[in-house]
């Protein structure tokens, strides 16, 4: 039914879309040749694909429910950061992708990972905070579904092909690059370069989209949040979660909200299956 995937970043609220696929995929028929991913949208894709997307739903919600809290001095002497979810969401990574699981996924359709890389004539400790504020600022002023203000930056954009990976090692550096918002996350390094969160550039992923839809091929794109408008790009379904997302991005403190978001895109993903999809709920 359709051609291509993209998977949108939203920290916790991605879980969303795993529900979501697990269970629109199998009523849809869904077998894309090309899944594009930014940030935590790339983990949602890959686990998706492996069919993991309940395991790794509960293996979140029980992490959350360990008592951790979301800032903890303590944890800048043992972890190196005093934002515990980076050392939590690495190990959650490592736990799934093994040299099986990394296999499986270069079995299946082409999976882009997206980076960002920092504005040439920007040091890094300028670049980030800069690319930050200037998301965080188009987003709350105009909501776009495409910002534009990291490209006008020089942010550039990469996307790591899954099927180029050595190993599970590497797969996980382009996961965790890809969701490089420090300071709760840190600086990736991919290719002997920094790299950043996608999302700096663009947390909707849809560059690698545009020569599959100029051939008449048909995209969706799932989203994690709510959007006043969509763009009107022909053979692209844009999909959004039916409500709010009932969880924060990067909250670790919300087992419930965990569930709930894995929950809510399962009767989503189906409502959108069975009603023959519309642009959004």
């Amino acid at each position: 039914m359709f051609d291509a995937v993209a998977f949108a970043g939203g920290g916790n609220r991605c879980y969303w879309q795993g529900g979501f696929w697990e269970a629109a995929a199998p009523l849809l028929g869904l077998k894309p040749a090309m899944v594009v991913g930014v940030s935590a949208g790339a983990w949602s894709a890959c686990y998706s694909l492996l069919g993991l997307g309940r395991r790794v739903n509960d293996m979140v919600a029980e992490g959350c429910s360990l008592g951790r809290r979301n800032f903890e001095w303590r944890a800048w002497r043992s972890e190196g950061s005093p934002w515990p979810v980076s050392l939590m969401y690495r190990s959650l990574i490592e736990a799934i992708i093994d040299e099986n699981a990394l296999e499986h996924l270069k079995q299946g359709p082409s999976v882009l990972i997206g980076l960002a890389r920092k504005p040439r004539r920007l040091p890094l400790s300028l670049a980030v905070p800069l690319g930050i504020a200037t998301y965080q600022i188009e987003k709350k002023w105009r909501s776009p579904v495409h910002p534009r203000g990291g490209r006008a930056l020089g942010f550039r954009p990469e996307f790591i092909r899954v099927q180029d990976l050595a190993t599970p090692a590497e797969l996980s550096a382009a996961l965790m690059a890809s969701a490089s918002v420090p300071p709760f996350m840190p600086v990736g390094l991919v290719g002997g370069m920094a790299a950043l969160d996608g999302g700096l550039l663009d947390n909707v992923p849809t560059e690698p989209l545009l020569p599959v839809e100029e051939q008449g091929g048909r995209t969706l794109v799932v989203l994690s949040r709510l959007y006043r408008a969509f763009p009107n790009v022909k053979g692209r379904t844009y999909i959004q979660p039916s409500k709010p997302v009932p969880v924060g991005q990067f909250d670790i403190t919300n087992p419930a909200g965990i569930r709930r978001a894995y929950e809510m895109g399962l009767r989503d993903g189906e409502a959108f299956a069975r009603g023959a999809g519309a642009h959004s709920f």
